[in-house]
């Protein structure tokens, strides 16, 4: 009976393991390197720093600190939904909840992100062509690791709450995992989407009144900065001759994910769990000082870095012109991680 019982429980875990897990099909180069020289400048610097800079999060975090997940973690003056109509309509309580409901989304979607980064950065290591990029892009993927345990570990112990990924975020996460070219994994991850997160974090973090989080963002954002880095020295010349057909693969890529950024991972997960009509919150968001502030500075690392790699083409000018975010080309990204005490 026992036997039949536990035979029960492991077939329930596994229902369990399938409910929560989603596969896709991913195919890309593996390349061995067997020049063991450093071959591409500034990469094994970067390395160098990456393992200096190693952190334990169960002991170097203050995981006793206590949070109320209802408090204002963020401002309530910046909320970005105070003039949506039926935001007014809500009582003390309701508002507390939305806040919570508002930190737990933002927060697991750094943490499904972070996932996304972590599979990129393993594919990395089979696909670099310099072994200085493999040891990186390995002590990248342990980065990665700790981010999605410390949110991970801050949305189920302190916020007690976790939300589903993006649509957005996991179409995007979808089209860097599975294209099989290994500059499309960097330009993808380590351009577009760790830029997308360095200027999300750091919002977040000049922002935040929660002690814990602020730490906890702090530590994040210091790997995130080199994680771009990273990103840049690597692509750096990579497009400079390349054939236009293949150029223009890189082109639409970059459009396409940076009006995917821009105008689809805002609020629509919110509105369904508060059972108000989307395409408005949506256009509220989008028109609030705080949005518009909030999706400039989405694009003040992602511009100027894909300057620095050649791919700020006409065509892509054009589409950022239509964006408004080629104003941002020639921001100071190492003034930006100077301010935040992270160059």
């Amino acid at each position: 009976m026992q036997a039949t019982a536990g035979a029960a429980d492991r077939t329930n875990q596994l229902d369990v393991l399938e409910q929560s897990m989603d596969t896709v099909l991913a195919s890309y180069d593996t390349n061995f390197v067997w020049d063991y020289t450093s071959t591409k400048d500034g990469l094994h610097d970067l390395y160098e720093k990456a393992k200096r800079e190693q952190w334990n999060a169960t002991t170097q975090l203050p995981w006793e600190t206590q949070v109320d997940p209802e408090s204002e973690i963020l401002p309530e003056g910046l909320n970005p939904l105070n003039d949506f109509a039926p935001f007014h309509k809500l009582n003390a309580r309701e508002r507390a909840r939305l806040r919570h409901a508002q930190i737990a989304m933002q927060l697991s979607q750094f943490m499904h992100g972070e996932q996304g980064a972590l599979v990129i950065a393993s594919q990395l290591v089979g696909g670099v062509p310099w072994m200085d990029a493999k040891y990186y892009a390995g002590s990248q993927t342990m980065d990665e690791a700790r981010h999605v345990e410390v949110f991970s570990r801050y949305l189920r112990e302190k916020l007690e709450w976790q939300w589903p990924i993006n649509p957005s975020l996991r179409e995007l996460l979808d089209a860097t995992a599975c294209d099989s070219r290994w500059d499309f994994k960097y330009l993808g991850m380590q351009i577009l989407i760790e830029g997308l997160a360095m200027a999300a974090f750091g919002n977040l973090f000049v922002l935040c009144q929660e002690p814990l989080l602020k730490e906890l963002l702090k530590y994040v954002m210091r790997d995130e900065a080199r994680h771009v880095a990273f990103g840049v020295l690597s692509l750096r010349d990579h497009y400079r001759d390349m054939p236009a057909n293949e150029l223009a693969d890189r082109e639409d890529f970059v459009i396409y994910a940076s009006r995917l950024m821009r105008d689809r991972l805002v609020g629509g997960q919110i509105a369904d769990a508060m059972g108000w009509d989307a395409k408005a919150l949506q256009e509220t968001v989008l028109a609030s000082a705080t949005g518009r502030l909030f999706r400039g500075m989405l694009f003040q690392r992602i511009v100027p870095n894909l300057k620095k790699l050649g791919l700020l083409t006409p065509k892509v000018r054009r589409a950022f012109e239509e964006l408004d975010i080629l104003k941002f080309e020639d921001v100071d990204v190492d003034s930006l991680d100077r301010e935040l005490g992270f160059a």
